[in-house]
């Protein structure tokens, strides 16, 4: 609650509004412009605003999974290229420098003064392209390395000095599927760019270039005092937990993800030590993606505690020390193969850190939700256009249930943040019919509170295509909490010529005209004791 007899503290809260709006105002560009589904309708996208050392100063209230990651980005990005121009965009994607798997394309934008000398920050959009080369159609594939999954883009000017380099772009577009599409949706960011450049120089026009920087920093440390304030209303000891992923596409199953949580006098140790060796497919993560989702559990849980939102940014979370082991599914090295780790593995460290804080704060900590993202892309020709098409989709599920209510049935949660596209868009976007998309009742746990129930949607094919699937919770479903039952697991089914054929959670294989591909997500956990 901002003091109102504070004359600092109003400017402050005007400050976060203002820079808030910012990025919010960059979303939406980002969505109007954009030419895929995907990005348009699903909103898979995230956008943010950075001071000049490229601390984040607010995130867009977009996809948690690409916010909390998005700083190494800026980081790697000026680290390896130096000091950016006027008119500079970075482009890349690559996972090991600063990216999270190869379809979420990232690009940066330095803002200077209208004189063009005093740097004010950077602004930065970040999107999922349905297509980036790769093994098979949407880039998601079932790979062994990162080379098989798609076009790797190091931290480089795509624009310098205002001029697009046309070759670059060119041999960007040379390795995807969909190169129109591509080509619009990187426009698309761009546009996100100028209106974040624009808002903050108005921003400067209004209150001076000092005030604005000024302002940046006393929200970094704002947000990093309420972090600390409320770790410290936390119990002291050690709290531990550990899940499983379902598997990695390769024959190996039940991965443990581990970790132990210490509260100190300085703040929190979060120590992933004793989770699995790096793996074949392509669940593993890198530190970006466990930074972001520790980063979203933290802030969940100090908000929740404080009864406050922190700013936008959420601060430098200068008071956690994150204990990564080299080569595991937390922290991949090269050449792993990464694609599911962002959308999957980080729904499972969610998951893993909400379990060990519910055993410090058991009264607050909700049970889980599905715990995927339930992954489909397919991809082929359009016969109506006699085109190359490539869909990609998650699919909501059940939200876990709270110690005060019921989850929420059918919804995108925790690190992702997206819809589900509208049956009009996608029948008009691909040569595909929904034959069927209902909430699957039942599904939630049971308890005081019920977990929310999953989704069906049936995809019948109106043309032969591939078809990848990375899903989890297949194998058992979300956890419920104080006593509340479990949420179901979810189930992937190819129907053909009416007959169904239960598919693994991780697959790729071909489809033909008139096959069915129905995905039933997961329930929610059920909390407490009915």
């Amino acid at each position: 609650m901002t003091d109102q007899s504070n004359p600092q503290a109003l400017k402050l809260e005007i400050f976060r509004q203002l820079f808030t709006a910012l990025t919010e105002e960059m979303g939406a560009a980002l969505k109007r412009a954009a030419f895929s589904p995907n990005i348009k309708e699903r909103r898979d996208y995230s956008c943010a605003l950075f001071n000049p050392s490229g601390v984040a100063v607010a995130l867009g209230d977009h996809m948690p999974v690409h916010l909390g990651a998005m700083p190494l980005s800026v980081i790697t990005a000026l680290d390896e290229l130096g000091p950016l121009a006027e008119g500079d965009v970075v482009c890349l994607n690559d996972p090991y420098r600063g990216g999270t798997h190869l379809p979420d394309i990232t690009m940066i934008s330095p803002v200077f003064e209208a004189n063009g000398c005093r740097p004010l920050g950077y602004v930065a959009s970040r999107a999922h392209h349905s297509d980036v080369g790769g093994m098979t159609p949407g880039s998601m594939p079932l790979a062994r390395e990162i080379y098989q999954e798609g076009i790797i883009i190091p931290p480089i000017r795509l624009y310098r000095s205002g001029k697009l380099d046309e070759e670059i772009c060119s041999l960007i577009l040379a390795n995807v599927r969909t190169p129109i599409e591509r080509k619009g949706d990187l426009d698309a960011q761009l546009a996100a760019l100028h209106t974040g450049t624009k808002r903050l120089l108005e921003i400067v026009s209004k209150h001076g270039a000092g005030s604005t920087l000024y302002f940046m920093d006393c929200l970094i440390e704002y947000a990093d005092r309420l972090v600390a304030l409320g770790l410290n209303k936390m119990p002291s000891g050690n709290f531990e937990a550990q899940d499983l992923m379902d598997d990695d596409g390769f024959g190996n199953i039940d991965i443990p993800i581990f970790v132990k949580i210490a509260r100190h006098s300085k703040g929190l140790n979060v120590d992933f030590s004793g989770t699995s060796h790096q793996v074949t497919g392509g669940i593993n993560a890198v530190e970006a993606i466990t930074s972001s989702a520790t980063r979203y559990v933290i802030r969940c849980v100090v908000e929740h505690i404080l009864g406050e939102s922190l700013p936008a940014g959420g601060g430098s979370m200068s008071s956690i020390n994150l204990i990564l082991p080299e080569n595991s599914i937390v922290n991949a090295t090269p050449p792993a193969s990464v694609a599911a780790g962002n959308v999957e593995t980080s729904q499972r460290i969610t998951d893993v850190l909400l379990q060990a804080f519910g055993k410090a704060l058991p009264d607050i900590i909700p049970a889980l939700s599905q715990g995927t993202m339930n992954n489909l892309t397919i991809g082929g020709k359009d016969p109506r256009f006699d085109k190359p098409f490539t869909y990609y989709e998650t699919a909501g599920g059940g939200m876990g249930a709270g110690p005060s209510r019921d989850g929420l049935s059918g919804v995108h949660t925790h690190m992702s943040n997206s819809l589900n596209t509208p049956i009009e868009a996608l029948e008009h976007a691909y040569p595909f019919q929904v034959v069927h998309y209902s909430i699957v009742r039942g599904s939630g746990g049971k308890g005081l509170f019920n977990g929310g129930d999953g989704l069906r949607r049936d995809i019948k094919l109106l043309a032969d295509a591939e078809v990848t699937l990375l899903t989890e919770r297949r194998r058992r479903g979300p956890l419920g909490a104080q006593g509340g039952s479990d949420g179901q697991p979810g189930e992937n089914i190819l129907i053909r010529d009416k007959r169904e054929e239960t598919l693994p959670a991780k697959t790729n294989f071909p489809v033909y005209t008139n096959d069915i591909i129905s995905i039933r997500s997961p329930g929610g956990g059920g909390w407490g004791k009915p």
